[in-house]
């Protein structure tokens, strides 16, 4: 898909805040520095729409990307930073299952997981959470670039088995250094984007 226009059009903390258009959304989830922005920069050929950060737990908002006025990536506060308080962190975490719970809109969610390592509770805690939700999920596993390819089917094969992947979710594996998953992530995306928009 070739994004022409991209706008970031809000940062919001509280359903009210939400966009209201009714357009379909994916939502992007994983533990901070996975590299959901680069993720996002890569996928929409941006170099810096998304604000990547050397700095775990910056993205403190649900921020909204409206992509070609057709759908949103929604960027979640990524989780698993211990230099946030517990207080605050208690404070995302209701507003990230506020969104994943009650928002119609959300068509599927994109989970990120690092290739090198095997996921930690916080990211089984999502899947579970997310498959609970009876919500589409893709698993992405970043950085790609930095594992040898001859071993990126035996570790897709290890984080499935930990993840206890569910028949219905695919796995791909990504670097958004390279571009490799691209494509794969794009088709997964076109398919629910359709059948779930109006």
């Amino acid at each position: 898909m070739q994004i022409q226009d991209v706008e970031l059009v809000i940062s919001a903390v509280a359903p009210q805040q939400y966009p209201n258009d009714n357009l379909p959304e994916i939502a992007l989830t994983g533990r901070s520095n996975v590299g959901k922005s680069s993720l996002i920069n890569r996928l929409i050929q941006r170099k810096k729409m998304a604000r990547t950060s050397s700095t775990p737990g910056k993205t403190q908002t649900l921020n909204f990307y409206r992509l070609n006025r057709q759908f949103y990536f929604v960027d979640v506060p990524g989780y698993g930073y211990a230099k946030v308080s517990k207080k605050a962190r208690a404070k995302f975490g209701e507003m990230i299952e506020t969104y994943l719970e009650e928002r119609q809109q959300l068509q599927g969610v994109i989970s990120l997981i690092d290739v090198r390592h095997q996921p930690t509770e916080d990211d089984l805690s999502m899947y579970r959470f997310l498959k609970y939700y009876g919500l589409p999920v893709l698993i992405v596993a970043t950085k790609a670039d930095k594992v040898s390819k001859g071993k990126w089917q035996q570790r897709a094969a290890q984080l499935k088995k930990a993840l206890q992947l569910n028949q219905t979710d695919d796995l791909v594996i990504f670097s958004s250094m390279t571009g490799s998953g691209a494509d794969q992530i794009w088709q997964w995306l076109q398919a629910h984007i359709t059948t779930g928009g109006d």
